[in-house]
């Protein structure tokens, strides 16, 4: 599949992973539409919406950078409503923004709680809906949610029950979505790392630069994104897919170049 003139949604795409799909589609021509709500940078975070829609043009696409909290449906409907004004319509969604609070039962508060329902669940829903009829009318229209594969071993439960109930229901969504929407040719899969990857979260709040550097780059599950995305969607969908096994079935078995240190011992993901 040719990503000339396609349209991606990607929400949080102003750092980390969804910036790194976005620049990896904007790359093969695509317009990239940024929906995050970083309109200022948080020196521990790093990235706006502004200073990504920049990147993704001089990689080679256009960008489209949206203010959006996907916990509202307004703000939303102003992002689709803007894409399709700008670029016509809308081929792809990835729905990357995702709250965490790695949290116990007794350390969870209802708004720790409340977040990670209304964005990872709640938003993710949403959003979804919200780009169903303009996917409808694509030629190749595809949805990734950045979740884990479904797996009811009690010890990915025992730690952080809402956190991993909050992201379980994102891969249920997706799962959902494919059987549902599968007459219109509309692909939804999951799509999650096998290793920690450097992002703000993991240097921030899971181990520091300690994991940072036990850990993959952006990038390998921005080529992952791609290599779905090429997929007829007819044929790819409902699968709950991790990036070593998607680049595996390329060929490409060789990941060192994606380690933030080349050779150095990597940290399975939270839910592998």
């Amino acid at each position: 599949m040719s990503f000339q003139n396609k349209t991606v949604v990607i929400t949080g795409a102003s750092r980390g992973i969804g910036k790194a799909i976005g620049l990896r589609l904007a790359k093969e021509g695509a317009n990239i539409v940024i929906a995050s709500k970083s309109i200022s940078e948080n020196p521990k975070l790093g990235g706006t919406i502004f200073s990504a829609a920049s990147a993704m043009e001089a990689a080679g696409g256009k960008a489209l950078a949206v203010q959006c909290d996907i916990r509202f449906e307004d703000q939303v409907q102003q992002v689709i409503s803007q894409a399709v004004e700008k670029f016509g319509g809308i081929d792809v969604l990835i729905n990357n923004a995702s709250a965490i609070s790695l949290t116990n039962t007794e350390q969870t508060e209802p708004k720790r709680f409340d977040l990670m329902y209304d964005i990872n669940v709640r938003g993710t829903f949403f959003v979804c809906q919200a780009c169903i009829p303009f996917l409808k009318k694509a030629a190749n229209p595809h949805i990734i949610n950045l979740s884990p594969p479904l797996n009811m071993d009690m010890k990915w439960f025992a730690n952080h029950l809402v956190y991993t109930m909050s992201k379980y229901n994102m891969t249920m969504i997706a799962l959902g979505l494919a059987t549902e929407l599968k007459k219109y040719n509309i692909a939804a899969n999951t799509l999650w790392p096998k290793t920690t990857i450097a992002t703000a979260a993991v240097q921030n709040l899971l181990g520091g630069q300690m994991l940072v550097n036990m850990s993959r780059t952006p990038e390998i599950m921005a080529d992952a994104a791609y290599y779905i995305l090429s997929k007829p969607s007819a044929q790819c969908t409902g699968n709950t897919f991790i990036d070593e096994n998607v680049l595996s079935l390329e060929g490409i078995t060789d990941l060192d170049k994606y380690a933030v240190i080349p050779g150095a011992q990597l940290y399975n993901d939270l839910f592998i």
